[in-house]
């Protein structure tokens, strides 16, 4: 990680203690380990796609569910993530991409406002991918936008295999946020709102 647009934060709590690092302009080296095995594999999609830098030790009461450790580890990657943003200056601000996996098909579409909105529209037809609660999707990418930010939509398509519908839209939110993400040469060193400024959000517990 060699970028300044870093972020590293260190979560504790009576449920979880989770541990990140990310780089906004990596090469997608991706070092991560949750206890939950399929939140390892989106995870390596987002920094493969988004081309992030990320290390994630996380260590939690699974033997409970995986709720709080899915939770936690998205808070921290939304505090991670707008701490390497900083003020936001110079980035393009908007992303938007569309990804299929195989019969599925999801759009997402970023804007790093400075405030958090999410609109979630997957119908993910299995109640588990594996051991992992297809519910605990939704809740990851709204500690993520709480935490970071982010106006985020999230529309699925197509799609009526589980894990393919869940991987596109990772694979989708990886591209927009890796589009929104990189720096402007045209904006060099301005904040790209009109107002000058863009708010960010304060931390969600």
């Amino acid at each position: 990680m060699t970028s300044n647009r870093q972020g590293e934060i260190h979560r504790v709590t009576r449920e979880t203690d989770v541990q990140v690092r990310l780089g906004l302009d990596g090469t997608g080296d991706c070092k991560v380990e949750t206890g939950v095995a399929f939140l390892n594999h989106m995870l390596q999609q987002l920094s493969s796609h988004g081309l992030l830098d990320i290390e994630v030790n996380a260590s939690g009461d699974t033997h409970i569910d995986d709720h709080h450790t899915n939770e936690d580890v998205g808070i921290a990657i939304g505090q991670a993530l707008s701490q390497a943003l900083g003020d936001r200056r110079g980035i393009y601000r908007f992303g938007n991409f569309v990804a299929p996996l195989d019969e599925a098909l999801v759009q997402v579409v970023i804007d790093c406002s400075g405030r958090p909105h999410l609109n979630y529209e997957l119908e993910i037809p299995s109640q588990r991918i594996g051991t992992y609660e297809t519910e605990l999707v939704k809740e990851f990418f709204v500690a993520v936008v709480n935490n970071s930010g982010l106006t985020l939509h999230i529309r699925q398509l197509n799609g009526d295999n589980s894990h393919h519908i869940v991987e596109a839209c990772f694979k989708a939110f990886a591209r927009a946020l890796r589009m929104a993400t990189e720096l402007d040469p045209r904006r060099s060193d301005c904040i790209p709102s009109s107002k000058g400024v863009l708010e960010q959000a304060g931390h969600q517990g």
